[in-house]
């Protein structure tokens, strides 16, 4: 393994801002092989596609490159990779299209554990043609999401069950192979976002066994966009298109007016940079992402754990959950302190990191609310032992 944190935080011009970036959860910081590749393509003649002209012609290979690189991500087809926007708008237009086919009485299952973009979708499609919402529910003392709930959860009416790869809140990774195999039994389509675990995990389609992976650049460093991976790129043919063009084919039935070109010529640069966290990756990009985020994965789960570990031993101080398998990310709360006033004291420390008053979502399942709210802290590439270190301290001293 050769992931050199070192290197790769000269990779982030950001960081010499000053502050401790905690705030990964939310978005990573760019890089700038990132931020270099939009402004290039900004200032390259970029047209729309369909043209004799070398400007049209270059925004046709500026989206197929986008295409392959994400395929190369998660080990799909170029073929079944659609592109839009952010995740959020990604899942509701899916949302929006399969319910055209839903009726009375037809069922979504979504999970406590998942933010809220890839659950309202949901539950607004159902309220839509009157169906059904079935929840997973999440064990209160670790975080986990059980898998053996999902078989009672699944039936014939069943149309489409949606749940997080990894939370960006509590960094549980959940078990999918059983909650997969339910939706297989049911037939039902299957929607895993991948959101959260693409940064840190060596990611594959077929492994997960998820009929959609959703995506979002923004999470591993990369511009505002997203992407939905189908698994067989067939199925977008047998889907209700949203295109503007009545003759689109392939992944452009599902996506809605022009691609920011710029904005793509930095999502291929950014699968590049994860490519590239690992000076030993060699081979294909597939082949380097693989190396390369095996070799994140082991280096966070360390930094992960000792500061779980330091985290936990602060007396007034609790780490929320306790999942086995998890991705570099935790919330606590502090003891008889509000989580904003807590956030609030660390931003004056120069610490980034985002309060949650537990008013919603997976927090208030938990009850957070009671406590004050819980603070959220997202590790990335380039966070190292020294910050995790300068945050302990700092929690040390508000006792």
């Amino acid at each position: 393994m050769a992931f050199d944190v070192a290197r790769i935080r000269g990779l982030f011009p950001a960081l010499g801002d000053g502050w401790i970036h905690f705030d990964g959860g939310t978005g990573m910081l760019v890089p700038e092989q990132v931020a270099s590749a939009v402004s290039t393509a900004m200032r390259a003649p970029v047209s729309g596609p369909g043209g004799a002209f070398p400007a049209s012609q270059r925004a046709e290979s500026i989206v197929a490159a986008a295409r392959r690189a994400v395929a190369d991500l998660v080990g799909g087809e170029p073929e079944g990779v659609v592109l839009g926007p952010s995740s959020a708008v990604l899942v509701a237009q899916l949302a929006d299209t399969l319910s055209t086919r839903w009726t009375l009485g037809d069922e979504v299952v979504v999970s406590r554990l998942d933010e809220e973009a890839n659950i309202a979708p949901w539950v607004r499609a159902m309220n839509r043609v009157g169906g059904n919402v079935r929840w997973g529910e999440i064990d209160i003392e670790n975080c986990e999401l059980p898998a053996w709930q999902y078989g009672d959860l699944m039936g014939a009416r069943t149309k489409a069950v949606t749940v997080t790869a990894a939370s960006g809140s509590v960094g549980t990774r959940p078990d999918l192979g059983p909650i997969t195999a339910a939706a297989e039994e049911a037939g039902a389509l299957m929607v895993v976002d991948a959101t959260y675990a693409a940064p840190f995990l060596p990611l594959d389609v077929d492994t997960l066994g998820a009929d959609v992976v959703v995506l979002s650049a923004q999470a591993w460093g990369g511009p505002p966009m997203g992407a939905l991976v189908f698994r067989d790129p067939a199925l977008i043919e047998r889907l209700p298109a949203v295109a503007l063009d009545p003759d689109a084919q392939g992944p452009e039935r599902l996506e809605l007016g022009p691609h920011a070109y710029p904005l793509l010529a930095g999502l291929i640069a950014s699968v590049d940079y994860l490519a590239g966290l690992d000076d030993s990756a060699s081979g294909s990009r597939r082949e380097r992402l693989l190396t390369s985020l095996g070799s994140a994965k082991s280096y966070q789960s360390g930094l992960l754990d000792q500061l779980s570990a330091d985290l936990r031993s602060l007396p007034h101080v609790t780490v929320v959950g306790d999942a086995v398998r998890r991705i570099p990310a935790l919330a606590f709360y502090v003891r008889d302190r509000k989580a904003s006033d807590v956030a609030e004291y660390l931003a004056r420390q120069g610490l980034c990191a985002f309060a949650d008053n537990g008013a919603g979502g997976l927090f208030e399942a938990l009850g957070i609310g009671e406590v004050g709210g819980a603070v959220r802290i997202g590790l990335a590439h380039y966070s190292n032992s020294f910050e995790a270190g300068q945050l302990v301290r700092v929690l040390d001293e508000l006792a």
